[in-house]
């Protein structure tokens, strides 16, 4: 998998930034390099990157401070790169932004791997969207998805959505009344196995409730199906004849 949009590898160790870079090439992505956590923030507004590798420990402002800067204005997704452990739960957390995170000593296959995934799940979001745009009977009319901008709309006000909201809500928008597991929600934000509980579906749901209620968000169901998961519901009065 490859993109025509760059890789922004935002990296103040050079020998790690080359060595990335140099690794990315092989897998037909071209890269952009940046030092500065002040300086990525600007890259992203002009660039557009296909995706942000972003290091924790940057000079001129750390990576978190970065990311969630850049949440403010894009949906791209970002990979977080720490060399420290303790680091993790931040990084995982609700209000980071990030979409993923690897930790130093890393394995520059490893970090390729990463990318293709979160790139595969980003596009697998996107697709059955389009779907439910076009021909499905379930399509809404006033809660609408943006794939280019990675982004749910509400009478056409874009909710604040984190990327993992995003594709959790694309995800359950694109079949309306099927019940999808929380095992299997988890496996749509993270296809590397990593050991997380499902309990955070329950959070993220918690959050987009909220956001869909602070948006006046009427007629829009996510529903505990009470020792499986959640499903999509919309009121009929809000669905296209």
């Amino acid at each position: 998998m490859s993109t025509l949009r760059p890789i922004l590898v935002v990296e103040d160790d050079v020998r790690i930034a080359d060595m990335l870079t140099n690794y990315l090439h092989m897998h037909d992505f071209t890269t952009v390099v940046c030092g500065n956590g002040l300086e990525a923030v600007p890259l992203v507004r002009t660039l557009n990157p296909a995706l942000v590798l972003l290091d924790l420990m940057l000079p001129g402002q750390d990576g978190l401070a970065a990311c969630q800067q850049i949440r403010a204005f894009s949906g791209v997704p970002i990979i977080m790169v720490t060399a420290r452990v303790d680091e993790i739960d931040r990084l995982l957390g609700l209000d980071t932004g990030a979409d993923d995170y690897v930790c130093k000593p890393f394995s520059p296959r490893e970090v390729v791997a990463r990318i293709k995934a979160l790139l595969r799940r980003v596009d697998g979001a996107l697709q059955p969207l389009a779907g439910a745009t076009r021909g499905n009977p379930h399509r809404v009319v006033r809660l609408k998805a943006n794939g280019d901008s990675m982004t749910i709309s509400w009478d056409q006000c874009p909710l604040p959505l984190t990327p993992v909201e995003f594709r959790l809500l694309a995800l359950l928008m694109s079949r309306p009344g099927t019940v999808f597991s929380r095992a299997a929600l988890l496996d749509h934000m993270h296809t590397d196995l990593r050991d997380v509980s499902d309990r955070v579906i329950d959070s993220h749901i918690k959050n987009l409730r909220r956001k869909l209620g602070a948006a006046g968000a009427c007629g829009i169901n996510l529903t505990s199906v009470y020792g499986v998961g959640y499903r999509f519901e919309i009121d009929e009065t809000i669905q296209n004849e």
